[in-house]
């Protein structure tokens, strides 16, 4: 069993675009807009940004409040700036195999099985979650006609019926469900590549901040059957954050 280890986060650190700060939108004080105002009032904010030529990428970091609307705010920006991979004409680019920004995690699990050399082509991927943001566009790389991809692909989530039947037939399981070690030694097989994406705070009071993280998957159980695993934390998380400064340093050439 081999942990992936952390490969181009330092690296693409030192390529950032100089010259070009982080601008981070915040509340203004004063007295508090409305509801339907404060909608207005963020998708002006993107308008300005999409037109501003010393910005290259913009994120928005989800979720949202209720009051302000998710889809409105995603297809505002321009398709252009978005490193996040969340406009539908990237999703759409994407799912087309079309050059674009893909989503900062599913591209950080791709170069993860690039850089180890997986083979993909012709292996049972089981994909446990539909997100947006990572199940689903997940389940659509692993499948494309492509390297990392060729997999046959199944997409489990909640409402899946006996998910022990499909992991135990995988050959690669990325879990992505956000339940605190869901997926137990007893569900995989040996051999298996286990990508973690999940992270969650559970209570541990031998620890002195009173919890500690753990991933979707029990690691202790599942770690000893298989031939690569990705831990929590210091796996798929830094891989994001170097997948998405990887898009925008593409996005600054870009314009």
């Amino acid at each position: 069993m081999k942990k992936f280890a952390l490969l181009l986060c330092f690296l693409f650190l030192a390529c950032t675009v100089q010259e070009s700060p982080v601008e981070v939108i915040e509340d203004i004080p004063g007295e508090e807009p409305k509801e339907e105002e404060a909608e207005i009032k963020d998708l002006e904010e993107v308008e300005e940004i999409n037109n501003n030529d010393d910005i290259d990428g913009l994120i928005v970091q989800l979720p949202l409040p209720d009051h302000i609307d998710e889809d409105k705010v995603t297809e505002t920006m321009s398709p252009s700036k978005d490193v996040d991979g969340f406009h539908p004409e990237n999703v759409g680019k994407m799912a087309l195999n079309l050059p674009t920004f893909v989503s900062a995690t599913p591209y950080g699990i791709i170069q993860l099985l690039e850089r180890y050399g997986i083979e993909t082509a012709g292996k049972n991927c089981v994909v446990i979650g539909r997100s947006h943001i990572v199940g689903l566009p997940m389940s659509i790389l692993m499948a494309r006609k492509a390297s990392p991809g060729n997999c046959t692909v199944t997409v489990c989530h909640s409402r899946t019926k006996n998910i022990k039947e499909f992991t135990l037939n995988a050959d690669i399981i990325i879990v992505a469900l956000g339940s605190a070690e869901f997926l137990t030694g007893d569900m995989v097989k040996e051999g298996v590549v286990v990508i973690d994406v999940g992270i969650t705070r559970v209570k541990d009071d031998s620890k002195k901040s009173g919890y500690r993280l753990v991933g979707d998957v029990k690691f202790d159980e599942v770690a000893p059957k298989c031939s690569y695993i990705t831990p929590v934390p210091g796996g798929v998380g830094p891989m994001t954050i170097a997948s998405l400064l990887m898009n925008t340093l593409q996005a600054a050439k870009n314009l």
